[in-house]
């Protein structure tokens, strides 16, 4: 009788370690290449890294696993992120922008001024240029109609060469024709530019002050 108690014993904790471990077994819910759902108590090697959940004893998830990243979602996730960072800077600068719009002006009418000003510096630039770029226009058709005397622009064959000065003076007023008139390119790219900068501080301004 004392050594049926003492197997009782050793065996009767076993056996409940046996029954606890089999209702504590992990059940998993992993998908295969076939998009077929699978249920077990392992997921195959081959699936390991794919996402896959942890069920418990009523089959109800409880944990899900993340698998392992390809290398087209890094570069998704990299691209989201990226496109969520720029979106914030741009938000933060707009923010900031606003905010100096209304530190700077009090009304459309100050913006418009402001405008007209910087407008009307730009045009007296823009006449200064022209005047100087005719009188350079007036002064190489000159120095040409000199340079006829001369070879190799006049046909008499008897004719001089051209002077090295003369010729000098006309490469020189050439050159600064053609600075001139891309500088008058220049400035009239800032009187468009400028308009359409102030045109969108007055719609903003508007936007922000509700008129």
């Amino acid at each position: 009788m004392r050594e049926v108690r003492l197997k009782l014993l050793v065996v009767g904790p076993l056996l409940l370690a046996m029954a606890q471990a089999s209702a504590e077994q992990t059940l998993y819910r992993w998908v295969d290449d076939e998009g077929v759902v699978h249920y077990s108590d392992h997921v195959p090697q081959v699936y390991s890294s794919r996402d896959h959940e942890i069920l418990n004893d009523q089959g109800v998830a409880v944990r899900h696993v993340e698998g392992a990243a390809t290398e087209e979602e890094l570069a998704e996730r990299a691209r989201l992120a990226a496109l969520q960072e720029a979106e914030t800077e741009a938000a933060l600068l707009q923010a900031r922008n606003d905010q100096v719009l209304l530190d700077t002006y009090l009304s459309i009418q100050e913006i418009e001024g402001l405008r007209d000003r910087r407008l009307e510096l730009l045009g007296a630039q823009l006449n200064a240029t022209e005047l100087y770029l005719e009188s350079l226009v007036t002064r190489l058709s000159e120095l040409r109609l000199t340079a006829n005397n001369f070879k190799p622009y006049s046909e008499d064959p008897d004719a001089r060469p051209v002077p090295q000065f003369l010729e000098l003076d006309m490469t020189r007023t050439a050159d600064s024709i053609g600075l001139y008139e891309e500088t008058l390119m220049r400035t009239r790219d800032q009187q468009d530019t400028l308009t359409e900068s102030f045109a969108i501080d007055i719609q903003r301004f508007q936007e922000l002050t509700g008129g």
